[in-house]
Order: structure tokens, then sequence, then C-alpha cells
């Protein structure tokens, strides 16, 4: 979801800025003048010296006692929302390290990568898997499992699934001595192309 609020979120920005710098290009130019076009009632730029606010635009509401503090408000909460999606951007999807319950009171830190590429391997070994991908989310102490599985045309979802659960999750959730591995599962099946036969 932060994905795709994210694109469109950038887009729209992308395209505003995009269309307020070349209006201003534009007026910057001359070319209106230079192409005689008629520009539309309220257009603020025609000519490379005019300016995006009048003297009184600038000054209309200063002399009101709401003006400042309205303005302050609004810039405060521009930057907030600025900074929340810019955190949202550097934030870590997938889980760097897990820890892991080594039974002396210390514990242990297991890269993140090397226990998905282990249940990528285990799941992509199971009958009717072609290829497996793991994503480890969540906290360092409770990790959940984001996998998505590529089925072979001739797999049955439900044992493949059923298998999955049993075996490299729960070989997994052991190892790591969490009490669990939740995880999110997403299959589909495998798109061959037809091959001519002469």
């Amino acid at each position: 979801m932060l994905r795709t609020v994210n694109r469109v979120l950038t887009a729209l920005i992308g395209l505003v800025l995009l269309a307020l710098g070349l209006a201003v290009l534009f007026a910057a130019a001359g070319l209106p003048r230079r192409w005689d076009l008629s520009m539309p009632s309220g257009w603020p730029w025609t000519r490379p010296g005019d300016v995006v606010l009048t003297d009184a635009d600038r000054t209309r509401w200063t002399g009101e006692g709401w003006w400042w503090p309205v303005v302050i408000a609004a810039l405060a909460v521009l930057a907030l929302l600025s900074l929340w999606w810019l955190l949202a951007q550097l934030r870590r999807h997938r889980l760097g390290e897990v820890l892991v319950d080594s039974g002396d009171g210390e514990g242990a830190r297991l890269r993140g990568g090397a226990l998905e590429d282990v249940v990528e391997a285990e799941a992509e070994a199971q009958p009717g898997v072609d290829r497996a991908r793991v994503t480890l989310t969540g906290r360092r102490r409770s990790p959940r499992a984001r996998v998505g599985l590529v089925l072979a045309p001739h797999a049955q979802p439900g044992p493949v699934a059923h298998r999955l659960r049993g075996e490299a999750l729960h070989h997994a959730a052991t190892s790591a001595g969490l009490d669990a591995l939740p995880a999110e599962v997403r299959m589909r099946a495998a798109r061959h192309r037809a091959e001519r036969v002469s």
C-alpha cells in the first residue's frame, strides 16, 4: 500500500512542479509576446519582468491577526508531512538480522538474508514449486516472512502450502529459536511459452 501511495504522490508532485516550472520558463522567455499568444484572464506571467505575487497580493493579509499563525501552522504541517514521507522512504522494508536465543542468556544474531536463503532453498526443493522468494519483515525478536511461490502447472496449492508451513517455515523457526514464524504466502502458476513442434 505504501509503495502505491508513494508512487502516486511522487507522480503528482512531479507533474505539478514540472507544469509550474514550464509556465515560469514560458513567461520568463517572453514567449507569449513573441508568439502573439493571448493568455487566459488572471494568468500571472506574460512578460519576463512579471513577478509571481504583486506587492498588493503579498501584503493583503499581513495586517490581520490570524494571518501569521495560519501561515506558520500550515508550513509546520507541510514540513511534518514531508519529514514523515522522507522517513518512510528511508525505512528498511527487509529485516537485516534476527535475534536467536542461544540458551546461554547472551543470544546471537543471524543475518536475515541467510535465513531467507535457507527458507527459499527448502521451499524450492518441495515438489510442485518452481521458484520461491522469501523476504523477512517485522522485528528482530518476532520476524514475519513474506513468501512468493511460483507453482509448477501440476502443483496443488493446498498441499504445497501445508508442506511449506510444516517443513521450511517450521525448520527456520526451530533453528532460530523462535516460537513461530508467521508467513504471508502468495502463489502463482508458472507461465510457460508455447513451443512450436515440427
